[in-house]
């Protein structure tokens, strides 16, 4: 591990980029018009993007409304959306880079040492559950599988943590990437125990508070409400419109805050949060740090996972021409971004395509062909 970092022991405010998009409609018409046609065919009721190069906010922009319905509040660019799977990274991998940073946190140390749960909650015989790793978890390789319906079974936050502690490893640790939200949830618990205080608590102060992040967080207040867009008609477990609380059911059992889902944020706020790792990483952490966790791992063969993050695979929902070390996330919910290193480049989609059901799956056709109008766009900027 590395020694005790200075960055993190004295945050100061990090700059947001230079907001220059007044030319963005011309620059960015084909991606502009992509949205918007995917809007009309109903891919998704309502998006909002930032697009940051060069340190340069460059595009922020919002389409459609927050349902299909024509009387529904219009997208603006200070709509708030439940990033889903894309807390995994702007929350819990953040935080575990500064814990790892400051020294508090081993890569390799077993999970079982930090959660004994884990290997003590239903299948204590099963001894590979010894050799899984804090690593393993990032890297999505514990074995144990993508996804369970904890929420079907459990009650309280306490009987659902119990019960992903109990999930049964479908591979050997180490032998096999499988994307994994279950080994997101445990490790959520692992970061919490290790900094003695929630991924809430920690997040608000050493990442979104310093960032600027003002409407950025896991459970957002009442205030907010109007402001975030819905995400389903949840006939089947709440029984009521999500909007402005968590749509993953088993976040939802554990009160909102979780590993794998539960943050809401703006795209001018995720534009702050991306810019930051663009330029290196300060002052959330080193350069150093953030390579450690964004360059694509080795083994299992074939993954396309970095610890936390995913890197380009072929075909990939960023399109054709991200540089070879980019990477990004996507979220259940219709939200993803990506970060081109090479470029200087991040881009932030955000989108409530699971309204009103989550059956529709047009924004995976929609997602890679405004990225690559995005990046022609830029490219033919640049040439310029």
């Amino acid at each position: 591990m590395p020694e005790q970092s200075s960055l993190n022991s004295d945050l100061r405010m990090a700059p947001c980029p230079a907001r220059m998009f007044e030319q963005q409609a011309t620059i960015f018409a084909r991606a502009f018009e992509i949205l918007s046609q995917a809007i009309a065919a109903c891919a998704f009721p309502g998006a909002s993007l930032a697009i940051t190069h060069n340190d340069r906010l460059i595009a922020l922009k919002a389409f459609g409304r927050f349902t299909y319905e024509s009387d529904s509040p219009e997208v603006t660019t200070t709509t708030i959306f439940d990033l889903a799977s894309v807390s995994k990274v702007v929350a819990t991998t953040s935080m575990a880079m500064i814990l790892y940073e400051r020294g508090l946190l081993d890569l390799e140390t077993p999970i079982a040492a930090i959660v004994p749960e884990f290997t003590e909650i239903g299948q204590a015989k099963d001894s590979r559950r010894d050799n899984v790793t804090i690593h393993m978890l990032l890297a999505h390789s514990s074995g144990l599988p993508a996804y369970e319906k904890l929420f079907l079974r459990t009650r309280t936050k306490e009987e659902l943590f119990n019960a992903a502690f109990a999930v049964p490893l479908v591979a050997n640790p180490g032998s096999k990437a499988e994307y994994s939200d279950i080994g997101f949830i445990v490790l959520g618990v692992v970061l919490e125990r290790i900094a003695d205080e929630t991924i809430s608590q920690f997040c608000q102060r050493e990442i979104f508070g310093p960032l600027g992040m003002s409407h950025t967080g896991f459970n957002p207040p009442s205030g907010w409400k109007l402001s975030i867009a819905p995400t389903a008609n949840d006939q089947t477990f709440r029984h009521r419109t999500i909007q402005g609380e968590v749509n993953d059911e088993n976040a939802s059992v554990l009160g909102g805050v979780a590993g794998h889902a539960g943050i809401f944020s703006s795209a001018e706020n995720m534009a702050r949060f991306a810019n930051v790792l663009v330029q290196g990483g300060g002052p959330l952490v080193r350069p150093e740090t953030l390579a450690v966790f964004t360059r694509r791992e080795l083994a299992p063969e074939g993954t396309s996972r970095a610890l936390g993050w995913d890197t380009l695979s072929q075909p990939s929902q960023s399109g054709k021409y991200f540089s070879p070390n980019s990477y990004g996330h996507l979220g259940y919910t219709g939200t993803s971004l990506w970060i081109d290193p090479e470029r200087k480049l991040s881009v932030t989609l955000l989108t409530n395509r699971t309204w009103p059901v989550s059956n529709n799956q047009a924004i995976k056709q929609v997602r890679p062909r405004f990225h690559d109008a995005v990046i022609e766009s830029i490219d033919a900027m640049t040439k310029e």
